[in-house]
């Protein structure tokens, strides 16, 4: 091979963008055997299926001649033609019969701007199909008379039908005897038939052709057929099979298909539509509640102070319990409102994703927690230097949500324990955030209530709460592709959190 800088070549118009430098890992898509070569025939670039062709899986050959590294005979039977026609920037191809693995792999040479395309082809079929034929004419009846796929053969140089098969004669609905006197052309409604057959020339032998096109029947019906196209010596003609596949369903179906994906995407946008009117729903329905609900609650919340303020000494007992229990439920009818504002409003909060000190972020809602019941002895354990990965704002509302719940159930505890920690999940990549306390459990039968709105497994009167704390426990999980669960132990209860973490090697957690 010459050394010379070569023009770009239309033998490579078939792979666009394929043949820059250091795209191997590109190469590797295409199923053939593809080696790029420099201008001095050395070895640029190699896909896996030119590797297992060649036999040098586990061998470095960056940089090597390209015959060096194919068989000995190979090389001996094919370099020298070979190197004649690359020196011409011509296309060459050749045949080898690999007998130990038993194939037959085509050779084809390219040039190219930077060099030279070796492509790599599996040929066992079309050489078997090949030597079949010419073997005998039982084997031929077997092959091509006997198939069930339409067929048919021509010569190259006079384009006179040769052969055709039954199956041919049963799809076009000609008889033998007028299917062999027809002129090739008269299959082809609308003149491709040259084209389609000179560009199966041009491909060289060897090579088979699959291209879609139109036929006609007897009786005038048109069809859409793939066809495949071949060489072959045919009673020492050089001619050329031809086989076809009724395409017309298919294509009917990729039509029923398309017309299908844009009655989807007419769907799709629809349901955009609905989406964006329910996102301004939820957005009324959230100013309500922050407005239109807390005023009034707030107003009678204070009419009812100024009433026990002014009057309270004119009220029996009986009339003072009244008020009490008026601000009781405008103050938990307050709270639900802000709970039920935080769920409705969770699914728009959204932020980075990032690495979140989990002391740090319970320390505020602890401070919170002990100055609401100064009085209360409660002992807080949390993991020094514990991680977690999330949204910040949500892990907060999540954290909250859960410290909340165990401060309340450890109330009725003289020495009060909650516990938060951080551990490895059952998957490699997920991690758990847990709150346990000693405080009173649950039924473990009920655990799958704990996580829906408005369930509660325990007397208002014991345990104040509207139980939607933890449906926004699992609704932050949720946001991050995570779950919750929860476990009860005569010891107390302890509620989890788990989602992927991107970075969980970087930190030697426990195990769960």
């Amino acid at each position: 091979m010459r050394s010379t800088k070569v023009p770009a070549s239309p033998f490579t118009q078939g792979l666009p963008g394929l043949l820059a430098p250091g795209l191997g890992r590109t190469l590797d898509l295409i199923q053939d055997g593809v080696v790029l070569l420099n201008s001095a025939g050395q070895i640029s670039d190699i896909n896996t299926p030119a590797r297992r062709f060649l036999n040098c899986m586990s061998t470095d050959v960056s940089a090597r001649d390209f015959w060096d590294v194919v068989s000995p005979n190979v090389a001996e039977a094919h370099q020298a033609a070979t190197v004649r026609a690359t020196d011409h920037l011509e296309q060459h191809s050749f045949i080898v019969h690999r007998v130990f693995e038993g194939d037959w792999l085509e050779y084809t040479f390219s040039p190219y701007s930077a060099g030279y395309v070796v492509n790599l082809k599996d040929v066992t079929s079309v050489q078997s199909l090949q030597l079949a034929l010419a073997e005998s004419e039982s084997t031929n009846r077997l092959l091509f008379g006997e198939n069930p796929n339409a067929m048919w053969i021509f010569d190259r140089v006079s384009q006179r039908i040769l052969a055709v098969n039954d199956a041919a004669i049963n799809f076009y609905g000609i008889s033998k005897n007028s299917f062999l006197a027809l002129k090739l052309g008269a299959l082809f409604p609308d003149g491709s038939g040259a084209a389609l057959f000179s560009s199966v020339d041009n491909a060289g032998a060897a090579r088979v052709v699959l291209q879609i096109c139109r036929q006609v029947k007897s009786d005038g019906t048109v069809m859409l057929v793939e066809l495949a196209c071949s060489h072959i010596t045919w009673h020492d003609h050089q001619a050329m099979l031809v086989s076809l596949a009724d395409v017309t369903e298919r294509h009917l179906s990729d039509r029923a298909l398309r017309r299908k994906n844009t009655e989807l995407e007419v769907a799709l946008a629809s349901q955009n539509d609905a989406l964006k009117n329910a996102r301004r729903d939820v957005a009324a329905y959230s100013y309500a509640l922050s407005n239109d609900l807390q005023v009034p609650l707030h107003a009678a919340n204070g009419f009812a102070a100024m009433l026990a303020e002014k009057y309270g000494a004119l009220l029996d007992d009986v009339g003072r319990h009244y008020i009490s229990r008026i601000q009781a439920s405008t103050k938990f009818m307050a709270q639900m409102v802000d709970d039920l504002r935080l769920l409705v409003q969770l699914p728009q909060v959204s932020g980075e994703l990032e690495k979140l000190d989990v002391p740090s972020l319970c320390a505020e809602t602890i401070d919170k927690l002990r100055a609401r019941h100064p009085g209360r002895a409660v002992t807080f354990e949390v993991e020094t230097g514990s991680c977690f990965h999330a949204d910040k704002r949500l892990l907060v509302i999540a954290l909250n949500c859960l410290l909340e719940n165990a401060w309340k159930f450890t109330a009725k505890k003289p020495d009060g324990w909650i516990k938060v920690a951080v551990m490895y999940g059952k998957a490699p990549d997920e991690q758990v955030l847990q709150v346990s306390d000693n405080g009173e459990g649950f039924d473990s039968a009920y655990s799958d209530k704990l996580f829906k709105a408005f369930q509660r497994l325990h007397s208002s009167a014991d345990y104040a709460g509207n139980g939607l704390g933890l449906v926004t426990v699992k609704r932050v999980a949720e946001r991050h592709n995570g779950r919750v669960w929860a476990v009860s132990t005569p010891a107390g209860a302890s509620f989890f959190m788990a989602w992927p973490q991107v970075w969980a090697a970087d930190i030697n957690w426990p195990r769960q």
